[in-house]
């Protein structure tokens, strides 16, 4: 069983039992537990925030193009780019809310609940392909500074604090568990502290004459779009590839599944993230052959429930034999395994000390 195989597709399937050779039946549970879950972005976030913040972000980064054209302000210019990324980030995370919310159909097992992970993946891109363009712009113009009218560029910036304190307001209301509203929120809060950095030069350049101090804000705001682009980069791209939540080790959970009696071995556990906030398992679980594989199987979704919050399960449940002692060696004598478990996917959890 693979961790595509098993995918949970929102409905209850009740337990059942197979012959799988003369008098061996096998029990096995696959269950699918939602309770208190919630599958990624809420379909009744309040879009609502999203667009006056939208509307803000918009109106003050016309106006900022054209102070920062009459300044001979990078730092304004650059804050005006980041302002343009801003509201790309929004409306990405409007067009995943609504791309997210539609139910599952067809060969969409999962709706469209990846379309929110793909707009904060460009949201990241576009943060770090924009840092490239001002760290070669800022280094440019350190080395060759135009004239810088400092006290345009400082109240100019100090609007925009104002601007993006009520814009990242406006955000923080609306459903920051969603990847890609955490986007758009890294966004504008990068575009705040780019703004106190071109207040704090818009002054230097006005008190001192130090036009460069322009300059090195720009590079400031570089180091902060990095920052923020890297972590959404990476975070998306660890949902992209199947890897578990940085929360939860899979190891240290299939030791856990393995120590509750009567379990004698899990194998082929997944552990992944469908959406964010929205954890998904599978596994093979072999248990004792007077067990219970039914109340096996409920009780091991209780536990990852309530220990590590995972509520979208896929259990398959065994009685162990004697031929199935042997995860992996199929076709290697009389005691291989069954063709089933012949290619078993990860660590072998067994009871007491084992590889992982």
């Amino acid at each position: 069983m693979t961790g595509r195989d098993s995918h949970d597709l929102g409905h209850d399937h009740a337990d059942h039992a197979h012959e799988d050779g003369p008098g061996q039946a096998h029990a096995h549970g696959h269950g699918h537990g939602h309770a208190g879950h919630s599958h990624g972005v809420d379909p009744d976030a309040d879009r609502r925030w999203l667009a006056i913040a939208l509307t803000l972000i918009c109106g003050f980064m016309a106006v900022e193009v054209v102070i920062g054209v009459l300044a001979h302000s990078l730092a304004l210019i650059s804050d005006a780019a980041h302002m343009l990324t801003d509201a790309a980030s929004i409306v990405l995370a409007l067009i995943a809310m609504r791309l997210a919310a539609r139910p599952a159909r067809g060969g969409f097992t999962f709706g469209l609940k990846r379309a929110e992970i793909l707009s904060a993946q460009a949201n990241g891109l576009t943060l770090l392909l924009l840092a490239v363009w001002l760290a070669y712009e800022a280094v440019r113009r350190l080395l060759d500074p135009p004239p810088v009218e400092g006290g345009l560029v400082l109240v100019t910036a100090l609007a925009g604090i104002v601007v993006n304190v009520a814009a990242a307001w406006c955000i923080s209301k609306a459903n920051r568990s969603s990847l890609a509203v955490e986007g758009a929120y890294q966004h504008i809060l990068n575009d705040l502290f780019a703004f106190i950095g071109t207040a704090v030069a818009g002054l230097i350049v006005l008190t001192t004459g130090f036009v460069q101090a322009d300059a090195i804000a720009s590079l400031v705001v570089v180091v902060l779009m990095v920052k923020a682009g890297y972590g959404l980069v990476r975070e998306s791209g660890r949902i992209f590839l199947e890897a578990a939540p940085a929360h939860l080790d899979p190891d240290a959970v299939g030791d856990r599944l393995v120590g509750h009696p009567p379990v004698t071995e899990v194998h082929d556990l997944h552990i992944w993230t469908i959406t964010s906030g929205q954890a998904a398992l599978s596994a093979h679980v072999l248990v004792e052959e007077e067990g219970d594989c039914h109340a096996v199987r409920r009780d091991l979704e209780a536990l990852l429930a309530k220990e590590y919050g995972i509520t979208h399960t896929t259990l398959q449940v065994d009685h162990v034999q004697d031929d199935l002692l042997s995860v992996g060696r199929a076709g290697e004598g009389p005691d291989a395994a069954d063709p089933h478990c012949a290619d078993a996917h990860g660590p072998v959890h067994r009871s007491g000390p084992h590889e992982h």
